[in-house]
């Protein structure tokens, strides 16, 4: 593979096709999240290239928080925290791109998941972002909050909605 004057990450191979080398997804842990993090895993897995995946979480009151741990067992109050069903997204769809032989990082960022994305793609040098299109039927389309809309107005890079819906 040789790089020819590419944008930053971007790199051909002799037959002339488009290679990627950091792709970033966002997941929920949703089911149609999960389906764009197997798209996502099978073109990294296609081109070699290396994943970057990111979740968001809204911080929990410390209030609540104290009162989920004095509920819990002793031997898991340790864990509970604002970042706790993140973490556990993350290693689902981390385990996914393990298994078909993708090198993956996780990114757990606490506020706005289309945020979280477009920081992860421009630390990284990311020149692909997938996303799932799950919120951009009919009217809701139009939203401004919509993650995919977002993300695709503000990526520093090429992005990829893929349709789960």
């Amino acid at each position: 593979m040789i790089a020819v004057g590419r944008p930053r990450g971007l790199a051909i191979d002799l037959q002339g096709v488009i290679m990627f080398n950091s792709i970033v997804v966002g997941t929920d842990g949703s089911d149609t999240a999960t389906q764009a993090v197997r798209e996502a895993v099978d073109i990294a897995a296609a081109v070699g290239a290396t994943l970057e995946l990111v979740s968001a979480y809204t911080p929990v009151p410390e209030q609540r928080l104290r009162v989920e741990r004095r509920d819990a067992p002793e031997d898991v109050q340790w864990a509970i925290n604002p970042r706790q069903e993140v973490e556990a997204s993350l290693s689902d769809a981390a385990d996914i791109a393990r298994n078909a032989g993708v090198n993956v990082n996780t990114h757990a960022r606490q506020g706005d998941p289309a945020d979280a994305i477009l920081d992860v793609a421009e630390e990284q040098g990311s020149d692909l972002v997938i996303l799932g299109n799950k919120g951009m039927t009919g009217a809701k389309r139009f939203l401004l909050g919509s993650v995919p809309d977002k993300v695709s107005h503000h990526a520093p890079c090429s992005v990829l909605i893929v349709r789960t819906t």
